[in-house]
This record gives C-alpha cells, structure tokens and sequence, in this order.
C-alpha cells in the first residue's frame, strides 16, 4: 500500500482484489460517526485516490453495523459556536462533493447500515451505490433546524427528481433500501447478506473494463453535477448560516435528548 494512505484515523484501507481499494470508515463504536478528524479525511481521500496509480476503482463501506452516522454532537457545536469551525466547515463541505465529482477513478458505495450527514454525500455523490435491505435513509437536515446543503441540492433532484427530492428533504422522512432504489436514489438494493459480494462484482467489472472510457464517461456525466455547482454552493452557505440560529441549537439539544424538536413558530422570511 505504500505511504499513501499511512496516517488515517477514521478510515481504513485494503484491497479485497488487485487495483481495487477499499475504504472503510472505522469508527464502529461511535457508528462511524465523523468528528472534525474524519470529516477532514473523508473529504480529502479523494485527491490521493484519483492520484493513485496503482488503483482503478474503490469501494466505500463502513465497520460494523453503520455506514455513517453523520458529525458527531461535539463536532455540530463547534460549528455552531465557533465561526472559524463553521467556516471550516463550509469549505470542506463544498471540498468534499467536488471532490467526489472530480475524482477520476470509478467510487462504488455499499451503504451497509445508517448514513447521515458527510457520510450519506459520500454515498449518494458515489457513482454507484448500492444499499441493503434493512437500511433507512434519511438527510436529516430541516429536522436539525438548517437547510439541506452538504449535498441534497446538487445531487437528490437529478437521482429522485424534484418531487421527491423536496418531499424528503423537506420532512426528513425516512426511506427503506427497496424505496431509496425504487425512486432511483440508489442504484440497486440488495439483500444485507449479498451487499459486499455485489459490491465487489460491480468492481471487478469496472477495474477489468476500459479505464479511459469509464473515466471519460463518469467526467462527462458529471458535467451535470457541475452545472449545479452553484445552487449547491449556495445551500451549503445557507446550511452554514442556519447553524447561527436557535433551530440549530433546539435540534441539536432534542437529538441529544432523543425527542422531537420544539422549533419557534414563524419566521421574518
């Protein structure tokens, strides 16, 4: 593996078959959930994988019984009290997305269980994903009282249409495997004892396929994604700004006490 991707902390590496790699979030104790170290590696990863020579496609799981549970609660305060954080923040969730769309080589996600925040964008923003039965999505973000950014605008209207992708991102309602696949916003659901052997067939498929015509095909359709660049900029500024406001702090404290949120009614808008 070499020094490449010596030094992680959140994430693990290996190869289940040559010139395909696999990462893995490994914080299963905490659901994989993404402090300020993990959500910084998860965003960046992407630069060495599309550097890398030696590799043609990867894989994204995670440990355990999660995917990713999204920021962990000292993460989401930091955000909320500290402007550098927020900002901090912001530029790393513009980084992470672009990052994902710019990234040369094939990314297949096999979302094993729950998947929120910086690890549902790496999910669905993944060329192909595939999810298991038992596992309900859900964004999260209007329930913890700030906008849908990180990557719903960019990416849920194209995947679901926008219908959907505003019914879902508006209630927060949550989404089995066979619905996520059924209103396109997986690529496939399988059973949960068939999710990493499918995984790596659609790998193995890609790695042993023609590398610059899947990697010009995934840059081309992607030019999609990159003519949203600015409606998704905009929304992860407003995610950012919904963490100056009491509804943040009110769903950060009812998540934190496991009971539905009592938001103000009204607003100067």
């Amino acid at each position: 593996m070499g020094d490449r991707y010596t030094g992680y902390q959140r994430l693990e590496f290996d190869y289940p078959e040559p010139r395909i790699l696999r990462i893995s979030f490994n914080r299963p104790e905490r659901y994989n959930a993404l402090d300020a170290i993990g959500h910084t590696e998860i965003t960046y990863v992407w630069r060495e994988v599309d550097a890398d020579p030696d590799i043609d496609c990867v894989i994204l799981t995670g440990k355990g019984k999660a995917f990713s549970a999204g920021g962990d609660f000292d993460m989401i305060e930091d955000i909320i009290d500290d402007f550098d954080t927020r900002a901090k923040t912001w530029k790393e969730a513009r980084d992470l997305v672009y990052n994902i769309i710019n990234c040369g080589k094939p990314i297949i996600s096999a979302i094993n269980g729950p998947a929120v925040g910086a690890g549902l964008v790496a999910g669905l923003m993944a060329d192909i994903s595939i999810v298991a039965e038992s596992v309900s999505l859900t964004d999260g973000h209007t329930r913890l009282g700030v906008a849908a950014g990180d990557h719903a605008a960019i990416i849920w209207p194209l995947l679901c249409g926008m219908a959907k992708a505003k019914y879902y991102l508006l209630t927060c309602d949550r989404l089995s495997g066979t619905e996520a696949e059924r209103i396109g916003l997986v690529s496939l659901c399988v059973k949960d004892d068939e999710l990493e052997d499918k995984a790596l067939e659609v790998a193995r498929k890609l790695s042993n396929g023609a590398q610059n015509a899947i990697r010009w095909t995934k840059y081309s359709l992607n030019n999609w994604l990159r003519m949203a660049g600015p409606t998704f900029d905009t929304s992860t500024a407003l995610e950012m700004l919904g963490f100056t406001s009491g509804e943040a702090r009110e769903g950060v404290t009812a998540l934190k006490e496991k009971r539905d949120p009592n938001f103000a009614k009204g607003s100067p808008l």
